[in-house]
């Protein structure tokens, strides 16, 4: 089955993602959407989530994808349960890593860094009354502006740093010794999130299990790409040019309606 992987976000975050399953699934075909036009998702009503995130899959379906995988913890947090009632093909969603730091913590104060439409979701919640343990505090900052000031490539270092630090500091404060990245985004500034945070700090995202999950559905499905012809990766953009600060050259980024 030599049919793309289809792959959105509202912007370059998800790229994380596609970067990894390039890595670990060799053979595939990839489409990537940055749904650039309606960037950033954190600060919508979770209604126009759920509308760009339906009309973001009509696209992939429509190119043919075997499956979907929302690369936006703020499209699963509000759309993934309408998705999966309305699109038959697999579609793998992207939670904060709650469980693991859960797992890992030792001082049972675990900080959740996300968008304000992450942390407000019912799936969210949900996902805290499955996996919470009555002793473990959970300490959440929304990230303000940084979705926009990584799609702007707005990294000035010092003003970046900043900015994390006050958001970083009052969970540090806490005495977390987990943090879970709670978007995609989030990703291209680890750098200067570890300069902040103490040592004994454990970043969690949710790149990894991503992956290893997409494979087991390719897997179960019978989905595996067995042709030999040379592999694409294709990505698209609908709104202005995408920047490159963080995603490099490798990647030929062209427009398209949607």
């Amino acid at each position: 089955m030599n049919n793309p992987i289809g792959i959105f976000d509202s912007g370059i975050g998800g790229i994380s993602i596609l970067e990894k399953l390039e890595n670990v699934l060799p053979f595939e075909n990839f489409i990537y959407l940055a749904d650039n036009d309606n960037c950033p998702y954190g600060n919508k009503s979770k209604e126009e989530i759920i509308k760009f995130s339906f009309k973001n899959c009509e696209k992939l379906i429509e190119l043919n994808c075997k499956i979907i995988i929302v690369a936006c913890n703020t499209a699963t947090t509000n759309s993934i349960n309408f998705l999966r009632s309305k699109i038959s093909i697999p579609i793998i969603g992207i939670e904060p890593g709650l469980k693991p730091a859960i797992i890992h913590t030792k001082t049972k104060n675990i900080g959740v860094l996300a968008t304000e439409q992450t942390l407000d979701s019912n799936l969210f919640f949900e996902t805290l009354a499955k996996n919470k343990i009555e002793d473990i505090k959970i300490h959440e900052q929304i990230g303000f502006d940084l979705v926009k000031m990584i799609e702007n490539g707005e990294t000035d270092e010092n003003n970046l740093y900043n900015i994390l630090q006050n958001y970083l500091s009052p969970m540090i404060d806490k005495n977390i010794d987990c943090l879970v990245l709670g978007c995609t985004h989030y990703h291209y500034i680890i750098d200067t999130i570890q300069k902040i945070i103490p040592k004994n700090i454990q970043l969690i995202d949710t790149i990894t299990p991503v992956s290893n999950h997409t494979i087991n559905i390719l897997k179960l499905n019978n989905l595996i790409n067995t042709s030999n012809e040379k592999r694409y990766v294709k990505v698209f953009f609908n709104g202005n040019n995408l920047s490159r600060k963080f995603i490099g050259e490798d990647y030929k980024m062209r427009y398209l309606k949607f």
